[in-house]
């Protein structure tokens, strides 16, 4: 985890302190179920319940004697607890409380996420309603094809990231899991009712059938989720980086007054923040495979998949976390340039027209589609080659005799704009869907 991309809220989450914090809250929670069932005395689990002093320095010396960082832990606590120490970590392993603490750290660290979504899906709902009839050029392969609308290319980007929203709270409910049921997963020394209420008391499910961990398929499922979100983020930059490019200028990332873009050249404004995101992107996906590799284990468990996830969780979640919110500082302060956008749109003298011309040919001068195809392709093939304008080489063609009444429908842009506040209103519904359905707590 690198400080430069990470925020302070979701770094708190992987600290030292909230880990065992979050150790403690588990203990105290299958204390209470236990003295509640008769398993510990009552009295103890009050005294268990009430504690709340941990010291991370006398944790990490007793680890030094005993190599075990939740021995080390249970220790440290037991120390400050006197008689009521027997009943701490009573019939459970290691596990049973690590991963608990795991999945409610995860959850903890999906919210914050999705509240990133909610906030990016928002801005880029807000700058699409600026520029809904905006008129851009659509682009497949790099090259032009038909002109669309700077709003309804930023509502397609909305309407990804609400679909990443949704996502992180399927996440969420697969990592919404708890275990007590101890070694081997038998739950040999523990009542499966203390696993109920405990899973109920921290707003848990119990693993149905777990091993001695909660299986780690679970948490390969949220690492590709991350992964998504990710690509979803590098797929917006790529297109602000491009549309940034010189020969281009649609877009450019906002520019601070005393920003500087080049050590050697004073003229450069350059799409850094979006080009970082690339890069943080590529860092949270390389994330996914380690993960899907730790969900195959030796039998009821191993230890291959622990060092993995202390470095994955941590870093993915705190990158993806500072990611969506930059990404939403550069929507926010994107610049746009409508005439810009226009100018391209008429930078190949109407060749975005051609597919209009050829089904007009269809069906108003009932050509065959092979003929129609081959006679527009000829002229634009001409325009590509030599200049001049797809209007005026159809108008020439005297085998094709056409009038300018008989084009005019052909090169009225407007077309391509007229069922934007259909597309909008039909996207935003199913947005509005997308985040009710996953409402959480």
């Amino acid at each position: 985890m690198i400080n430069r991309y990470a925020l302070p809220q979701m770094t708190a989450l992987w600290s030292l302190s909230h880990k065992y914090k979050t150790w403690l809250q588990v203990e105290q929670a299958v204390a209470n179920a236990q003295a509640s069932l008769g398993l510990i005395p009552k009295a103890d689990a009050k005294v268990i319940g009430a504690h709340s002093a941990i010291n991370p320095q006398r944790i990490e010396e007793i680890e030094t004697e005993v190599r075990h960082d939740f021995i080390a832990f249970t220790t440290h606590i037991s120390e400050q607890l006197e008689g009521a120490g027997k009943s701490l970590h009573y019939g459970l392993t290691s596990s049973d409380v690590i991963d608990t603490s795991l999945s409610i750290t995860l959850r903890q660290a999906l919210i914050i996420i999705a509240k990133d979504l909610d906030t990016l899906t928002a801005t880029l709902i807000t700058r699409a309603e600026e520029f809904k009839t905006t008129m851009c050029m659509g682009r497949s392969h790099g090259v032009h094809g038909e002109p669309t609308t700077f709003g309804l290319k930023l509502l397609g980007f909305a309407s990804e990231f609400a679909r990443h929203k949704e996502r992180i709270m399927q996440a969420y409910d697969t990592v919404s899991i708890c275990t007590f049921s101890g070694a081997m997963g038998t739950a040999a020394h523990m009542p499966l009712d203390v696993e109920a209420a405990t899973a109920k008391a921290l707003g848990l499910k119990a693993e149905p059938i777990a091993t001695q961990i909660i299986p780690r398929d679970r948490h390969a499922e949220v690492a590709a989720v991350l992964a998504l979100v990710a690509g979803g983020v590098e797929r917006l930059s790529t297109e602000v980086r491009h549309l940034q490019r010189s020969e281009v200028r649609e877009v450019e990332e906002g520019f601070a007054k005393g920003q500087k873009g080049s050590s050697a050249m004073p003229h450069k404004k350059n799409p850094i923040l979006t080009e970082n995101l690339s890069g943080l992107a590529r860092m949270v996906r390389s994330y996914a495979m380690p993960m899907m590799e730790s969900a195959c284990l030796w039998h009821e468990r191993d230890m291959s998949h622990s060092s993995v996830e202390r470095f994955v969780w941590p870093d993915a979640f705190c990158t993806l976390d500072f990611a969506l919110m930059r990404l939403n500082g550069v929507m926010e302060n994107l610049v746009v340039h409508p005439k810009n956008m226009q100018k391209n749109i008429d930078l190949l003298g109407g060749l975005h027209n051609a597919q209009s011309v050829m089904l007009m040919l269809t069906q108003e001068k009932s050509m065959s589609r092979e003929d129609a195809y081959k006679a527009v392709q000829a002229h634009a093939m001409s325009v590509w080659n030599e200049g001049g304008k797809l209007k005026d080489k159809l108008l020439a063609d005297t085998a094709l005799n056409l009038a300018e009444k008989d084009l005019a429908l052909c090169f009225d842009d407007t077309k391509h704009s007229r069922h934007v506040e259909a597309l909008f209103e039909r996207t935003k519904v199913s947005i509005g869907l997308s985040q009710r359905s996953s409402a959480c707590a």
